[in-house]
């Protein structure tokens, strides 16, 4: 009982902080949450992590708030999960709470505008950092190789051409999904042929 309370102790501090201490929405965080409960306290294997933000992904809500529930359910049940989304969020909460009862004077602020302009420049640093970190841990094969290019060619030529269209995610993941199932196909024939 002492060590469940001890985990979800550390399950809350260490959301809270990661919350507390990125900017740019569920994306951004993903790398840092990759970091925290991936390499140093390894409460989930790097596999199991992709999998997650897959489903993550799909599923309604926010990514990294989904993580969040995941792995605090998995290291310490349903407190560990409801702390470690409540850690999350928390921050985000609050900063929020306050800014709305400052609202028409904080965005009229000029060195506000300009400090949100520098922030926008940073998240991209941070969204681009995290997607080269986690393509150089994936497994690469046959499909890594045809299902990423084709997978951000589908994204830009929608974004430029249709930018209103907002299936695009449903269509990635289609052919996500169509692609995985080609590549569990082919490596089961290599498989059953060894």
């Amino acid at each position: 009982m002492k060590e469940k309370i001890l985990n979800c102790l550390k399950l809350f501090i260490v959301f809270l902080k990661i919350g507390a201490f990125s900017f740019g929405g569920g994306y951004a965080m993903i790398g840092i949450i990759q970091n925290e409960i991936v390499e140093k306290r390894k409460w989930i294997r790097q596999s199991e992590f992709f999998e997650v933000v897959v489903i993550a992904e799909s599923t309604p809500g926010p990514i990294s708030v989904n993580v969040a529930t995941y792995v605090g359910y998995k290291v310490a049940g349903i407190l560990g999960s409801s702390l470690a989304t409540i850690g999350l969020v928390l921050p985000s909460f609050v900063i929020i709470f306050i800014i709305s009862l400052f609202y028409d004077d904080f965005i009229k602020n000029e060195y506000v505008m300009k400090a949100f302009s520098g922030i926008k420049c940073g998240i991209m640093v941070l969204l681009l950092t995290t997607v080269i970190k986690l393509a150089k841990k994936m497994e690469r094969g046959l499909y890594f190789y045809l299902a990423f290019p084709i997978a951000l060619i589908i994204m830009i030529l929608f974004s430029i051409f249709l930018s209103d269209f907002s299936w695009i995610s449903l269509i990635l993941i289609i052919i996500g999904l169509i692609f995985g199932i080609i590549n569990t196909a082919l490596s089961n024939k290599k498989v059953k042929k060894v």
